[in-house]
């Protein structure tokens, strides 16, 4: 100790200098970074909702390391069955086998943002498309985000679990624009072949959700879309359908549920004729169901 107090006031230079330079770098998140190698987190625009997601993406991934074996018992707790953790090598990450395609019902991409942004609302998509044709992406494609609800499409009631959300920025009853749509092609080619997606297993919400929702609605552009190879469109030269068909159970087949056949036949129309919202089927309309139909 004492050949180094000679050089004490050096040391309280230093030392001065370097709680000065602390204090005037920018704030860091530190959070739980534990490794002096990795770089600090620059806070941006949006360090809160970044923040809360990489605590539960972090929560997630402790769950998974976990090696938890079954525990088996009666209803009385005293007749257990022995139990073991035994890993398989087998396994893997669920994909996506579905798209829903939705519009957002609300005034600007920043309100959807927002509206993404906040716990409560406990609403959430994988991607929002905007007007200028920018895309967020807010949810990992291998994560559940809360876009779907509640529905049905053939036997698929637990939609969220097996499809990627894309909200489209319009308020309902307003025209896409070309950028979006042009962007929301590229991003459908990407899931698709990223996911091996099948051509019919791109919807509308309305489709999965006919009793409850609306969206994306007659505005939007199904027969482009379904000549890029997203989902079906009805041949120009349609033959009649016959006198005896059962459209009801040419809903079903294709995947509408029709315990409420008038909300299935006007989520129908919306997609596949896209001229009014009436539950009346016309013979232009059965036969677009007949040909259609028979895709599925």
């Amino acid at each position: 100790m004492v050949k180094y107090k000679k050089h004490s006031s050096v040391y309280i230079l230093l030392s001065a200098i370097g709680v000065l330079m602390i204090a005037c770098s920018p704030k860091v998140n530190k959070g739980n970074n534990t490794s002096a190698n990795k770089p600090p987190v620059i806070r941006g625009p949006h360090f809160t909702t970044d923040s809360i997601y990489t605590a539960k993406t972090d929560s997630l991934l402790g769950w998974l390391k976990q090696q938890q074996p079954a525990v088996l018992m009666d209803s009385t707790g005293l007749i257990t069955t022995p139990s073991e953790w035994v890993a398989s090598v087998n396994f893997g990450i669920r994909k996506a086998n579905y798209v829903i395609i939705h519009f957002t019902a609300q005034d600007s991409v920043q309100q959807t943002i927002r509206t993404f942004s906040i716990k409560s609302t406990e609403v959430s998509a994988h991607y929002v498309v905007s007007k200028d044709g920018k895309v967020y992406h807010m949810v990992n494609d291998y994560l559940r985000s809360n876009h779907a609800g509640l529905g049905k499409w053939g036997s698929v009631t637990d939609m969220n679990s097996i499809s990627l959300g894309i909200e489209v920025d319009n308020n309902g009853s307003e025209p896409f624009t070309d950028a979006q749509i042009k962007s929301l092609l590229l991003l459908l080619a990407q899931l698709k072949k990223t996911y091996n997606i099948p051509t019919a297993n791109f919807l509308g919400h309305q489709d999965f959700a006919p009793k409850r929702k609306p969206d994306p609605g007659p505005l939007f552009p199904w027969k482009l879309l379904a000549q890029n190879g997203f989902g079906y469109w009805s041949d120009d030269a349609l033959e009649l359908a016959p006198e005896n068909f059962d459209y009801k159970t040419a809903l079903r087949l294709i995947g509408y549920d029709t315990s409420d056949l008038n909300a299935a036949i006007i989520a129908f129309k919306r997609h596949f004729v896209q001229d009014n919202s009436t539950a009346q089927l016309s013979q232009l309309d059965l036969n677009v169901l007949y040909n259609v139909y028979q895709k599925y």
